[in-house]
């Protein structure tokens, strides 16, 4: 997914989505010689390599510091439904047990040796009903949940935003209504590891292109949309407002309307974006004086765009970061698009994180409200994806699925939370690779 936009002061709707879109890292890269991660059947057995196959990577240092706690004191605990949650922990460990590349501009990942004799626990059971009771006592049983605290060694406390998946409406040709592209990778786009070249840059990332002998900026927004060579287009979309707000989120799919392909959906996935610095929209309506601040929603931009057609590229341009993408193939309505970890992300089950407190892969109960309101909402989430927006001890994006209703949920999701990580019992304290 595609969380990197700056908070805003803006109202719950947008300051939310301007929290959960991030173009952060594409899925870790494999190793020389190892197979690419495959999308994950519920229906496929776990294969557990043996520890000794776990060819293991150098330790990477974690921010969060962690205190051992027991399971009484994460609230809401006995409460969690865990009827539906076995599928999605053997799915989580088919990416726990991919071998870690050492690449430190990838997220922090959990460590596969840590976690290898767990799920080989785990692939044991294959075949065996696991009911919610079963499920509680194999995790009980294997895990050890530690309070993740901040600095000043207390429990942290931290903002837990929304996203989801939406579906636009779109044609693989340009006519008619569908003139909004969703571009894919830019041939001439580089994307540059610092960390490769200076070792104290270790993590970062430039992109840009090579004008001569040297490296510039990518093309801006406004840059792409006036050049005579624009990217390949994976999708033409009816509604320049949709097509904004998918690039927020940075995954959704397209119902196509028209041609031999009319009546399918695909999903287009983040591959990269072109390193420009984002701007709300929303904000730059603000500053122009056509919206007042409480007005900032995504149905108050729409309609704005529909009274000033002749003003929506303007609008659109005043934001230089442009999100590519690339098609993918929905096999499963129920799976949600791959998360930075790699995995299919599930509603309600999968949250962005800042890795360098928490490392992608690892189960974690939160713990924080209802949008809007003050009613508990509580439970094992995995941390499956990143951010540049999500950043800090107990920083948590909850993903909320796929289409309208998601989208309302995870709109008004900006509520206070705190996070458990829960850590194979023999292995100590969470550790990352």
């Amino acid at each position: 997914m595609n969380r990197y936009l700056k908070l805003l002061c803006l109202p719950p709707l947008l300051a939310a989505l301007a929290a959960c879109t991030t173009p952060a890292q594409s899925p870790e890269e494999t190793l020389p010689g190892q197979p690419a991660p495959v999308e994950a059947s519920d229906n496929a057995p776990l294969v557990v390599p043996d520890l000794n196959a776990l060819r293991d990577t150098p330790a990477r240092k974690l921010a969060g510091r962690f205190q051992r706690a027991s399971w009484a004191e994460m609230p809401g605990w006995s409460n969690d439904d865990l009827s539906n949650f076995w599928p999605l922990f053997v799915r989580n460990c088919r990416g726990l047990m991919r071998q870690t590349s050492g690449n430190l501009a990838a997220p922090a990942r959990a460590t596969p040796r840590a976690w290898q004799p767990v799920c080989a626990a785990a692939a044991k059971l294959e075949g065996t009903p696991m009911d919610a009771a079963a499920v509680r006592q194999f995790l009980q049983t294997h895990l050890q949940p530690w309070q993740l605290n901040g600095a000043d060694n207390r429990q942290a406390a931290n903002t837990v935003t929304g996203y989801y998946e939406p579906l636009v409406r779109g044609s693989r040709r340009q006519g008619g209504v569908y003139q909004w592209p969703l571009y894919g990778v830019p041939e001439d786009l580089l994307t540059i590891d610092l960390g490769s070249v200076y070792p104290e840059l270790a993590g970062k990332r430039v992109r840009g292109k090579l004008v001569g002998k040297r490296v510039v900026p990518y093309d801006t927004r406004a840059s792409i949309e006036a050049s005579g060579k624009r990217p390949p287009v994976v999708a033409w979309v009816d509604d320049p407002v949709d097509n904004f707000f998918l690039q927020v989120q940075g995954s959704g799919r397209v119902l196509l309307t028209d041609g031999p392909d009319a009546g399918t959906t695909m999903r287009v996935a983040y591959a990269d974006h072109n390193g420009q610095p984002y701007v709300s929209i929303g904000r730059w309506l603000i500053d122009k004086g056509e919206l007042r601040a409480n007005e900032a929603s995504m149905q108050n931009i729409r309609a704005w765009a529909q009274r000033n057609p002749a003003r929506v590229r303007e609008m659109l341009n005043a934001n230089p970061a442009v999100v590519f993408f690339r098609e993918e193939v929905v096999t499963d309505p129920e799976l949600g698009p791959k998360g930075a970890y790699g995995i299919p992300l599930a509603a309600k089950r999968s949250i962005a994180v800042d890795a360098s407190f928490v490392p992608l892969g690892t189960p974690v109960y939160l713990s924080t409200t209802w949008p809007s309101s003050d009613r508990p909402l509580q439970g094992l989430v995995f941390a499956q994806d990143t951010g540049a927006a999500i950043k800090g001890a107990a920083r948590a994006d909850l993903y909320w699925g796929f289409g309208d209703e998601a989208g309302a949920q995870a709109g008004r999701m900006k509520q206070r939370g705190q996070m458990w990580v829960l850590w194979p019992k023999q292995a100590g304290e969470p550790t990352a690779r």
